[in-house]
């Protein structure tokens, strides 16, 4: 008897890696088809798929670690879905819950990192916050401890933090800082690189030093001044001229040097209702990246129906987020007054509007303060989010009249926000993504 081992492609195990099926074949005897093991494989599939309620029509039974994984997403995606914690089985089909108890909820949690990836983990998390109403739990620290800290939770823990007693918050601020300190690594070097290039570039002066002279643009500038060179008697060239010739420098470009004082004034104003909760953790954290920056005065003004100017707490981007509060109305216009009010610089001045512009304030006034700050030389930036997710939901109404003012309105990811800032410095067009909304 023969021993033979193919590879299924398409079959992998609860961990992703291609599965291998190893079959018996004696000599002389046929080889069992192909078909026959991809069906069994795809009845499993279909099986882990659908769920408990369909094992009579899959006729697949999982054991093992198959069952286990089926039994973590029974909890969470049974047929009653949307209960509370605690809620029963229905008669006649799937159940849905963790319990009402913490101790089933830390077991749950520690199954579903075991048998899935760290990013299936994150969904499934927050699947269950939404679905199972488990948002009142991470009010306990040992829940906080077991979670897999992402945005989404920091966002959840944010708009908890009026009810969060005070034996949770340290525990809740250890995840945010840990989630805090994982987007800095990520996001601060490129940051910091595109904006001191962008500052850079932007601060030419025209009365420069010999070593601080831009030749590259000093040449393009003073081509207008070129004069031909005379060649000795009887040279080539007509005129005795040999067709060289020399550039007047009448115009001087230099690189700006380094100065202990700000080049330009950024105010990042953030809506903080409950829909932006992902664009407030980006946003505080790049507010600190920016406040690092000497060559830049930064300023983090969040709002709802009130307005919070958290700039004296941008040395620390967890206290800003601490001193967010998440939901609540909208009052852009009143948001967009305060921020007016401390330009000083109108020319060096960009202001960063992140909002879904669902506003509840005067729509008008609105439009008129942007239409002014920008008419005083103030660069405009209306981004409708600042995350990782697709194109969220927004007034569209509002966002083609900023359009029409010039201040188009489009979601941007944390890695494009970069170079949207440093194309508002150096006061170049936009790098609007083709597929996010434009106006």
């Amino acid at each position: 008897m023969t021993t033979t081992t193919t590879t299924d492609p398409g079959a992998t195990d609860p961990t992703g890696e291609t599965m291998e099926r190893t079959t018996a074949q004696a000599p002389g005897t046929a080889r069992p088809t192909a078909p026959q093991a991809s069906d069994a494989e795809r009845l499993r599939r279909w099986r882990m798929v659908l769920g408990a309620d369909s094992a009579d029509s899959t006729g697949c039974t999982l054991t093992g670690q198959d069952a286990a994984m089926d039994g973590a997403l029974n909890a969470l995606y049974g047929g009653g879905a949307g209960k509370k914690p605690g809620g029963g089985r229905g008669a006649g089909g799937r159940s849905a819950g963790l319990g009402a108890s913490a101790p089933s909820v830390a077991r749950w949690l520690g199954d579903i990192r075991t048998y899935f990836p760290s990013s299936v983990v994150q969904v499934m998390q927050r699947d269950a916050i939404d679905r199972l109403g488990l948002a009142a739990l991470l009010l306990e620290p040992e829940m906080l401890e077991a979670v897999e800290a992402d945005v989404h939770l920091v966002g959840t823990l944010l708009s908890l933090n009026k009810a969060m007693p005070e034996t949770t918050k340290e525990t809740a601020r250890a995840v945010v800082r840990k989630v805090v300190e994982d987007l800095e690594k990520r996001l601060e070097s490129r940051t910091r690189a595109t904006l001191t290039g962008a500052l850079d570039r932007s601060a030419r002066i025209s009365r420069p030093r010999h070593r601080d002279i831009d030749w590259n643009r000093t040449i393009r500038a003073n081509l207008k001044n070129y004069l031909p060179v005379p060649g000795p008697a009887g040279a080539g060239g007509v005129g005795g001229t040999e067709g060289r010739g020399t550039i007047v420098p009448e115009r001087l470009i230099g690189y700006g040097r380094a100065s202990r004082s700000a080049k330009k004034d950024v105010v990042l104003c953030i809506d903080q209702s409950g829909s932006m909760a992902a664009s407030v953790v980006y946003a505080s954290v790049f507010g600190a990246v920016l406040a690092s920056m000497r060559t830049l005065s930064t300023r983090l003004v969040v709002f709802d129906t009130a307005v919070a100017d958290l700039t004296d707490q941008l040395d620390d981007p967890v206290d800003v987020l601490f001193g967010t509060q998440l939901g609540g109305g909208t009052d852009i216009n009143r948001a967009l007054a305060y921020c007016q009010s401390k330009i000083t610089r109108p020319a060096d001045t960009v202001v960063v509007l992140i909002s879904d512009l669902y506003e509840g304030g005067i729509r008008d006034e609105m439009l008129k303060r942007v239409a002014a700050m920008k008419a005083s030389g103030v660069q405009f930036v209306t981004l409708l989010a600042l995350s990782d997710e697709g194109a969220p939901a927004y007034d569209h109404e509002h966002a083609a009249a900023l359009g029409a003012l010039g201040a188009p309105a489009f979601a941007c990811t944390p890695d494009l926000f970069p170079d949207v800032m440093a194309a508002a410095i150096e006061k170049r067009p936009l790098p609007i993504p083709d597929k996010e909304p434009q106006q």
